[in-house]
């Protein structure tokens, strides 16, 4: 096994290097923030106000609400990066990690918007009668020839590899362990629960995924930034001087210290950058999976809704991980740590085991929505290449993963899943850049019509009508 995750390592660390991926992620998102006019600034507020408070499109074609396809977004997102990634980010690339996640999550709003308005303007309906998008479908549909194909099978491929990784063995180690560590639940029987939990959900495909979703999703989110908020609120005195290393060491890099072996520049790009797509997924494509179910009159709208899953994400969860982290001093203890310094960072200033508590019970939480979150994603992806009688057999190796992640230590499964990441992103962001002149085009024309997002399902029908544009 060491000899397996050196060799993905190895790869791993030429696809987050330099001089492949970190550069086409920054680089789309820069040059989609220049053709959109800093969109995911501009239209931030909207998007919020739309996919919080409007909840629903009225007279909108699809399966779940715009609302539930945020909360299953954030389900696959809001998950043990939130967590374990941000320590293992900061342990290893030092505080000024953390501002690279930033930049990741900014930039990575927008690449999240174009892919989300990509799923929707070229979803389509499966044998089943439900609407079925994302990169393997407008990869293909948008991009004509052999190019549009390949890319489009290369995604499928490596998203169903990263359903295993990211959205199911990472995540139910995080909650056996937890579970373990906090209440001394033995892993076999949090392993045999989750394959229940899961095996239960997934009966019920994506409507069933979006009404679990949309119940305790925010609720998690909510008791892990309340209590992070306070932990931070006993600690005010020491953030500026968090603020002053993170933005220091993010451009210098970090000195040895404490159990901390020290980081380049280089280092924290790469693990800032890394564990930010971890987290937020953004430029990866899966979210515009489940943003092709959302019920919407116009892919502008859904695309818009989509972007906040990312702002919720980085912005505000991971930035309470981090500044909790970095304020405690934590930070330094060594990457030997990373899996449970968040844990520590929330225990140096809360009492007893409330600390502890709070973390396991969100990481808990955090992992098992991501897990039925990705469960959709990679079934969807099947789907685009074995059709509708894929789903049964992916249902049932994927709940049975969920049971082997519970029960068995897999160092691998990390390595595994920041790789798998990576090969998905490579194919979504080289469609992004070829269809961006349409991303561009449309998004322009829509917002010139209804800037407020306000207009209603026939007001968009006519527009679409006027321009000539049948996404459907």
């Amino acid at each position: 096994m060491q000899a397996l995750n050196d060799f993905l390592s190895t790869i791993s660390g030429f696809v987050w290097g330099p001089f492949l991926l970190i550069p086409l992620l920054l680089g789309t998102g820069l040059y989609m923030t220049i053709r959109l006019s800093g969109l995911q600034v501009r239209m931030l507020g909207r998007g919020l106000r739309h996919g919080l408070l409007d909840r629903d499109d009225d007279g909108g074609e699809g399966d779940i609400s715009n609302y539930q396809a945020l909360t299953t977004a954030l389900a696959a997102t809001v998950g043990v990066g939130n967590i374990v990634g941000v320590a293992t980010a900061i342990s290893l690339g030092g505080p000024g990690a953390l501002f690279w996640v930033w930049v990741t999550g900014v930039i990575g709003m927008v690449s999240k918007y174009s892919e989300a308005f990509l799923g929707v303007r070229f979803r389509t309906t499966d044998s089943a009668g439900e609407q079925s998008g994302g990169p393997q479908y407008y990869l293909q549909r948008g991009i004509k020839g052999p190019v549009g194909k390949v890319l489009a099978f290369l995604f499928a491929l490596f998203a169903i590899i990263a359903s295993f990784g990211i959205g199911n063995l990472t995540q139910a180690n995080a909650v056996s362990a937890g579970m373990h560590d906090t209440f001394g639940v033995d892993p076999w029987v949090s392993g045999v629960v989750m394959f229940i939990a899961v095996g239960a959900v997934l009966l019920g495909g994506i409507q069933s995924i979006g009404r679990i979703t949309a119940a305790f999703v925010p609720m998690m989110i909510i008791i892990y930034v309340v209590g992070g908020l306070i932990v931070l609120g006993l600690m005010v005195d020491q953030i500026p001087a968090a603020f002053q290393l993170i933005f220091t060491d993010a451009f210098t890099g970090t000195a040895a210290t404490g159990g901390f072996a020290g980081s380049t520049l280089m280092l924290a790009v790469q693990y800032g950058v890394a564990r930010g797509i971890f987290s937020n997924e953004s430029g990866m494509g899966s979210a515009a999976i489940a943003a092709a179910a959302a019920k919407t009159s116009h892919p502008v709208r859904q695309g818009l809704v989509s972007m906040t899953q990312t702002f919720i994400d980085t912005i505000i969860v991971v930035t309470i991980t981090g500044l909790v982290i970095v304020t405690s001093g934590v930070w330094d203890a060594g990457s030997d740590t990373a899996g449970t310094m968040t844990a520590a960072a929330f225990s140096t200033v809360l009492p007893g085991q409330y600390g502890g508590t709070i973390v396991s019970i969100s990481i808990v939480f955090f992992a098992f929505s991501t897990i039925l979150a990705w469960s959709y994603y990679g079934e969807r992806c099947v789907e685009s290449l074995f059709g509708r009688r894929g789903s049964l057999p992916y249902r049932m190796i994927f709940t049975i993963m969920v049971f082997v992640g519970a029960t068995t230590e897999l160092e691998v499964a990390w390595t595994f899943a920041d790789l798998a990441n990576g090969l998905m992103a490579l194919p979504n962001l080289i469609g992004i850049l070829i269809l961006s002149g349409l991303i561009a085009r449309e998004t322009k024309a829509y917002l010139s019509f209804d800037p407020k997002l306000t207009a209603s399902a026939e007001e968009v029908r006519r527009f679409l009508e006027k321009q000539g544009t049948d996404w459907r």
